[in-house]
């Protein structure tokens, strides 16, 4: 659950670290809140451009450090949440394309294809640090130009890397996805994200409310 006025300071509910979300996607957001952990959303405000040859990969754990590292240097004691998504096709990455003729162009290239998307996490408190890189690998079906253009007059995908929106009608481009977290092709891993927030001492299982963790079945 987000909270709408975040508390000042480090501690949340309960002397609980307050739980920062460094991002501005609705979408990293709303998976968040699936975990049922109090949490506020904040900015980053990071330069996003990448390092000349920099691998993907390394991108994405590059930047989702920088957004965990800039909001936790505003509230110490807070355990900061910093992710980025990167999507790759043979080693180049593919950004997000931002009007529909970027798209139609965009899915025409990933037709038939491979694209490789590393969704980066990095966790701290200011002190330790956590990150990962989950990959999931997505192939493409063999799009005709009907089809790419039905799918991007029904959903928009103008701000999503690779033009695809996995949670939604986005799944009918693909012909295989492959990963060791589901979550993780929407942007935020939550199986990799829960065991690294139980390092900070945040499991979502040992914080639900009373009415939950007292229920009997």
């Amino acid at each position: 659950m987000s909270l709408d006025n975040p508390p000042r300071g480090g501690a949340g509910p309960a002397d609980r670290p307050l739980l920062i979300l460094a991002s501005t996607s609705r979408y990293r957001r709303e998976m968040l809140e699936r975990l049922r952990l109090p949490f506020v959303a904040e900015p980053p405000q990071v330069d996003e451009t990448p390092l000349p040859g920099e691998p993907p990969g390394e991108l994405a754990l590059r930047l989702a450090r920088a957004k965990a590292q800039a909001v936790a240097g505003r509230h110490p004691g807070a355990v900061v949440i910093g992710s980025d998504q990167v999507a790759a096709v043979d080693g180049a990455p593919v950004g997000k394309p931002g009007g529909h003729a970027q798209a139609q162009a965009q899915l025409r290239r990933l037709s038939g294809r491979t694209v490789r998307f590393h969704s980066a996490l990095a966790v701290t408190d200011g002190q330790r640090w956590l990150a990962r890189d989950v990959v999931t690998e997505c192939r493409f079906r063999t799009l005709d130009e009907a089809a790419i253009q039905a799918y991007l007059l029904a959903e928009r995908p103008y701000d999503t890397a690779g033009s695809a929106k996995a949670e939604s009608l986005g799944i009918a481009l693909m012909q295989s996805m492959h990963s060791d977290d589901p979550t993780a092709i929407i942007g935020l891993p939550l199986i990799a994200l829960t065991a690294m927030l139980a390092e900070f001492g945040l499991d979502p299982l040992r914080h639900l409310p009373a009415q939950h963790a007292q229920a009997t079945p």
